[in-house]
């Protein structure tokens, strides 16, 4: 596994010298690993959990960079309550400065059954930054959210829809798809399909698959690296990504004894 993971990483860093990726608002994300990267899953975290985690994004043409720091707490097994604070920085056309700030709620309706996937629904608000040229004066939303099972794999829809605060700007609608393949106990290779008809041309701008891989380093410590690329145009754009989260307090699965007289 170890040889897959540095074969992965070198893949990578091979593709960056010739690809390229566009600027996009960032919004509302999952913290790992109730997500795959921007594809929520219906799952939470349990009652009174801290989610926390860091995403360093990179990309080229145009240049820049963005952290983005995430944030979830679970009120209930059910109801989470999540944030999203994006910073981006050397970015000759834009300067450096934090997007819109992103918080959201997420409450699963139903539990996943043997035929049925879990089903919950996603509402978003985003307080504006003063920065004109990577804000949208803020944002609401909401969305669906299904999650479920089969075999080693895991599969998530959301399909999302969010109004933008300035009115020159176009709503935004969003089809996310992703799965979770678990190769070994402790690690996941995950696959993700974004469409997004976006802000700014009213039209679909953005169709990227995403390629990553996660690992558990500790019972509540997960580390994910992945890649991006943009099919919509000819030449398909590129961003890599690299983040940690921990979940607190963990919590271990209950393990029922059999006892044999």
């Amino acid at each position: 596994m170890k040889k897959g993971l540095c074969f992965f990483i070198l893949s990578l860093s091979a593709l960056l010298a010739n690809t390229v990726q566009a600027f996009d608002i960032k919004g509302l994300q999952p913290v790992p690993p109730y997500g795959v990267f921007s594809t929520f899953s219906a799952e939470s975290l349990k009652q009174n959990q801290i989610g926390a985690g860091i995403e360093m994004e990179r990309s080229i043409d145009p240049d820049f960079y963005r952290a983005s720091l995430k944030g979830a707490y679970g009120l209930h097994d059910k109801f989470e309550i999540l944030f999203t604070l994006p910073y981006i920085f050397a970015n000759k056309d834009t300067g450096d400065g934090i997007e819109d700030v992103s918080l959201g709620v997420k409450h699963r309706l139903l539990d996943e059954s043997d035929y049925f996937p879990a089903f919950a629904y996603l509402l978003t608000v985003s307080i504006p930054s003063d920065n004109d040229k990577i804000s949208t004066d803020g944002r609401v939303g909401g969305g669906l959210l299904l999650t479920k099972k089969i075999g080693p794999f895991k599969g998530h829809m959301n399909l999302l829809y969010i109004v933008p605060g300035r009115s020159e700007l176009h709503n935004e609608y969003d089809l996310n798809l992703g799965t979770e393949l678990a190769v070994t106990h402790s690690s996941k290779i995950l696959a993700e399909l974004i469409g997004r008809k976006d802000f700014e041309k009213g039209k679909l701008n953005l169709l990227e698959w995403r390629l990553g891989y996660r690992v558990a380093t500790a019972d509540n410590i997960f580390t994910t690296i992945g890649a991006g690329w943009n099919f919509k145009n000819r030449t398909p754009d590129l961003r890599l990504m690299f983040s940690v989260s921990v979940i607190l307090p963990f919590q271990k699965p209950k393990i029922q004894k059999v006892y044999e007289d």
